[in-house]
C-alpha cells in the first residue's frame, strides 16, 4: 500500500494532520499498537519539522508485510550540519515557532530513536530527504 501527503510550510493549523492519517490507516491494518505509536512520533517529528522550516514538503507512505518505509522530501533551506542537528536540543527554529511550542531541537532525536532505521539527506539552499524505515516483527 502507497500513500502520499502533502504539507505545506508554516501551516500550523493542518500541521499533523499526515500523522494522523497514518496512524488511522496502520490501525486499519492491525499493526501491533506500540509499532503505530513509534512510527507516528517519527511521521509527526518529521512532519513538523517541515511545517516548521520548510516551504513545502511531501510525505511518502509504503506499507507492507515486514515493514513500514516512510519518505518525507522538502523543499526548503536544507541542514548545514547533520551531526549537529541530531543533538538534543540543537535547534534552528525561529523565535515565532518557539513561541508555539515547536523547535525545543528534539525532532530529528526523536525520530532516530523512534526509528529501526534513519537516513537523512540535505542540501544547503535545495531541501531534506528523510528516509524512516520501522519493521513489523510477526
Amino acid at each position: 500500500m502507497r500513500f502520499t501527503f502533502t504539507i505545506e510550510g508554516g501551516d500550523f493549523t493542518h500541521g499533523g494532520h499526515a500523522s494522523s492519517q497514518i496512524k488511522k490507516l496502520l490501525k486499519q491494518l492491525n499493526i501491533e499498537p506500540s509499532l503505530i505509536k513509534r512510527i507516528v512520533v517519527a511521521a509527526y517529528e518529521a512532519e513538523m519539522n517541515v511545517v516548521a522550516h520548510a516551504f513545502r514538503g511531501t510525505i511518502d507512505v509504503d506499507i507492507n508485510f515486514d515493514k513500514v518505509f516512510i519518505r518525507i522530501q522538502d523543499e526548503g533551506p536544507g541542514i548545514g550540519n547533520i551531526d549537529q542537528a541530531m543533538q538534543e536540543g540543537f535547534s534552528t527554529a525561529s523565535p515565532k515557532v518557539r513561541e508555539m511550542g515547536f523547535g525545543a531541537g528534539m525532532g530529528l532525536p526523536n525520530i532516530k530513536k523512534n526509528a529501526d532505521y534513519l537516513n537523512i539527506q540535505s542540501q544547503v539552499g535545495q531541501g531534506t530527504c528523510l528516509e524512516i524505515t520501522t519493521f513489523i516483527k510477526s
